[in-house]
């Protein structure tokens, strides 16, 4: 990266981060803007990116009361309705992995500008979808704006936001994405006597409000550093930042780090290794642990289990709520009590919630009465211990761990790693629950939970309060690790 010293200090062909300090010790007693000022326009900047957190949620989630109408329009088999509920993860996969490198090259806010046009695009062609060939499609192209979102959104509010909020301002796009899911509920309890078409035309409107909202937005400051604009990065630091001395410092350590874009083959060096692990593994066992299965297949599930229809999708609506209250608490919590110590609190939760849940189902496949309100209650419980831990982190910890010059690329990985996992579970749960019951399914999402808990305690560093200039420098110095 080219360095440039900071406005008022001197210029010369070398610039240490001796010169660096002093000149920072200088700015220090120029005035500033208002606290105000900056602290909104970083609210509002994380509110409007955060918009497609609220896609991503409502159009995977929608498929959990729509699946219901089309398994009878189009006479669909167990492994139809895996297929068209997959395709949206098949796409995510494809769309993080191809977000990387263009998000690198044209930057985040344009990405998030492009995932709003294809979100527009393939909730069109699915709402008019008259074949499962052309609703498969659709849902794969919905897929390649929902992976492309979670790439970019987080990495661009990590970038934008100070480090003293960062956690709860990254977490507003988990806190977004089970709004839409919760919202998907609604409207699919609502709209049950509707076409599905309607439950999925409704995406457009958020879509629309993420396209306009973006194009008023700033560029990433330290992409737009990473490119050599140090002018550029300064203007926008000092635009969202409480303090102009703010802003100065933090450019002097986005100057001090030195980063350039790398290629992919600098995730495999040993230093970045521990980055890697940390969050490829939170991003894997934030899906093996079972949160997806229960979002697409609850209502499926429970009528299988003698529920009713409309009991089967109210109970959907009990557990997008119990999401939305995990996921408000733990926004609170990543920059209060920290990420790995939220996790390592809530995780166990999640693991005795399906364990009771399985437990249930083991001795009575058709639970009724007091059973039936137990089990609902392990359910809702599970959502909360679990979205309220690796749900909240798995963005976040995403978008802090890495080092600038391959943070997009190794983003990409941790949706990949999340989305492949989705893909594999979202493929394969009604037909593990046919040969092997629901119980079944739950005991071994139970156990994952448990293994979960381990991998946090061995391997997640704790990053609350760190900027991300400072988590890159443990990995460089080896103290990384927890």
């Amino acid at each position: 990266m080219e360095t440039t010293a900071p406005e008022g200090c001197p210029h010369g062909e070398e610039q240490t981060r001796t010169r660096n300090t002093s000149c920072m010790n200088a700015i220090d007693s120029t005035p500033g803007s208002s606290a105000l000022s900056g602290t909104a326009l970083v609210n509002f900047i994380a509110g409007i990116a955060a918009t497609g957190g609220l896609l991503f949620g409502y159009d995977t989630g929608i498929i959990s009361a729509a699946l219901l109408q089309i398994t009878r329009e189009f006479s669909l088999g167990t492994m139809g309705q895996q297929i068209v509920t997959s395709a949206i993860i098949a796409g995510a996969f494809v769309g993080c992995i191809s977000a990387a490198p263009l998000s690198d090259w044209k930057g985040r806010r344009r990405m998030i500008i492009l995932a709003a046009a294809i979100f527009l695009t393939g909730t069109a062609i699915a709402a008019l979808a008259h074949s499962v060939v052309v609703l498969t499609l659709a849902r794969f192209i919905l897929g390649l704006a929902v992976g492309a979102s979670s790439q970019i959104v987080p990495i661009y509010i990590a970038e934008v936001a100070p480090s003293s909020r960062r956690g709860r301002l990254v977490v507003l796009f988990q806190l977004a994405v089970v709004s839409g899911v919760f919202i998907s509920f609604i409207a699919g309890y609502l709209l049950r006597n509707h076409s599905w078409r309607v439950m999925f035309g409704l995406g457009a409107v958020p879509a629309l409000f993420l396209l306009f909202g973006m194009v008023f937005l700033p560029n990433s400051p330290r992409w737009v550093a990473m490119k050599g604009d140090i002018h550029g990065a300064r203007e926008i630091l000092r635009k969202v930042r409480s303090t102009r001395q703010a802003a100065e410092r933090e450019l002097a350590e986005i100057i001090d780090a030195h980063d350039v874009q790398a290629p992919w083959s600098e995730l495999r060096k040993p230093w970045v290794r521990p980055a890697l692990i940390a969050s490829v593994g939170v991003g894997l066992l934030c899906q093996l642990t079972g949160i997806n299965a229960v979002l697409y297949y609850a209502p499926t599930i429970f009528a299988g289990v003698g529920f009713g229809e409309n009991s089967a999708l109210l109970t959907s609506v009990a557990i997008g709520v119990a999401m939305i209250i995990a996921t408000v608490f733990g926004s609170w919590a990543v920059d209060v009590i920290g990420r790995r110590k939220l996790m390592l609190c809530m995780i166990p939760g999640a693991g005795i919630s399906l364990a009771l849940l399985a437990g249930i189902l083991t001795l009575n496949s058709n639970p009724s009465g007091a059973a039936g309100w137990v089990m609902i209650a392990a359910v809702v419980g599970y959502a909360i211990f679990n979205v309220g831990s690796l749900s909240v982190a798995v963005w976040l910890v995403g978008a802090e761990v890495y080092p600038l010059s391959c943070r997009g690329k190794g983003m990409s990985l941790v949706a990949a790693s999340h989305w492949g996992a989705d893909l594999v579970i979202s493929l394969t749960t009604l037909s593990f629950v046919e040969a092997m019951g629901a119980a079944g399914a739950f005991w071994l999402f139970a156990a994952i939970n448990i293994a979960a808990f381990f991998f946090v305690l061995r391997y997640v560093p704790e990053t609350r309060g760190r900027s991300l200039e400072e988590i890159e420098a443990s990995l460089r110095n080896g103290t990384f690790a927890p």
